[in-house]
């Protein structure tokens, strides 16, 4: 079988999409700044490598032997207070690897981008791949650094195949950092959870592991495809996760005029070099109905997407397990 190059190994997307390629045959070559962070599955077919993404030298070698390479790794911190220091990552490193792929003669590159690279919906109308970016994701540097290494790797389609996969907000296991799993945290077992004003599509992470394999081997060359799940309103969410927790906490919705007062308080802090995950752009992202799509996905993927309390209840098992959070 052969040799599939995973970049950003010990996050939670590579990490699933590395065990659903073990599944399903593949040797993999996980590629991360330190093997110690790596929580996924163990196997003969799994090699582990250090390096950095912005290195060609590097990432030349890495390349080498590998049929397949799907580009995960990224810069996803919403704190950093300069474009630049995206640009460098998301979209510098990843055009470089792309072109080294082509120089290697890879077969087919696929791209980890965003949903938010694409105008969200309402419930009604959810947003689709047609859908143009717009605010206020069109003002998070993470999101305008994904949307420009996209547009990045879909110009180079005549020289080498590539698909782009766009997961939404993912929740599962391997979920190490924590990442979007801080979610889970929030509301873990609390008496009083206070929740954002607005909504996103939430979806399982072995689900979008599946997509990204399936975009490997059946999407065509040149398309992007949203992964998506539910779209739900974080009351919603938290509502679910309760559920599956049996508890029967009290939910208090922030009104919007709070959080984006704290948003621009955020704003001032970053003006004083301070870094914050608080400014006007990422409470308004919490504010709106950022709802998504994926029939594109499940008719040319053959992606399914199954209910997120299955998501929820893998993080939960993953997070007790890690020693996380208390059982």
């Amino acid at each position: 079988m052969s040799k599939v190059l995973v970049t950003g190994a010990n996050g939670l997307l590579a990490t699933n999409v590395i065990a659903e390629l073990l599944k399903k045959g593949y040797f993999v070559r996980g590629l991360l700044r330190n093997t110690d962070k790596y929580k996924g599955p163990q196997n003969q077919k799994l090699e582990l490598v250090t390096g950095d993404i912005t290195n060609p030298i590097q990432m030349e070698e890495v390349l080498d032997n590998c049929k397949f390479v799907i580009h995960v790794a990224a810069l996803t911190s919403q704190s950093i207070p300069l474009y630049a220091t995206y640009k460098a990552v998301n979209v510098d490193a990843t055009e470089s690897l792309i072109q080294l792929a082509i120089k290697k003669g890879i077969d087919k590159f696929v791209f980890v981008s965003s949903a938010n690279a694409f105008g969200y919906g309402t419930l009604e109308h959810p947003g689709t791949e047609e859908e143009p970016f717009k605010p206020p994701f069109s003002r998070s540097y993470y999101a305008i650094s994904k949307a420009e290494a996209q547009k990045k790797v879909l110009g180079y389609k005549n020289q080498i195949p590539v698909s782009v996969v766009n997961p939404t907000f993912m929740i599962g296991p391997y979920d190490g950092k924590p990442g979007s799993g801080k979610i889970i945290m929030m509301g873990h077992k609390k008496r009083v959870i206070f929740s954002p004003p607005g909504g996103k599509n939430f979806i399982n992470a072995i689900d979008a592991a599946q997509g990204v394999v399936a975009a490997l081997e059946k999407g065509k060359n040149g398309q992007a495809y949203l992964l998506a799940g539910e779209n739900l309103t974080y009351r919603d969410f938290f509502q679910k996760l309760s559920r599956v927790e049996k508890t029967h906490p009290i939910i208090v919705t922030i009104p919007p005029l709070i959080l984006n007062a704290a948003g621009y308080l955020g704003n001032l802090l970053r003006l004083i070099n301070i870094n914050t995950q608080l400014s006007s752009t990422n409470t308004k992202m919490l504010c709106i109905n950022n709802f998504y799509s994926s029939a594109k996905a499940k008719k040319e993927l053959e992606a399914e997407f199954k209910n997120i309390e299955i998501g929820i209840k893998s993080c939960l098992e993953w997070f007790m397990e890690a020693g996380m959070i208390d059982k």
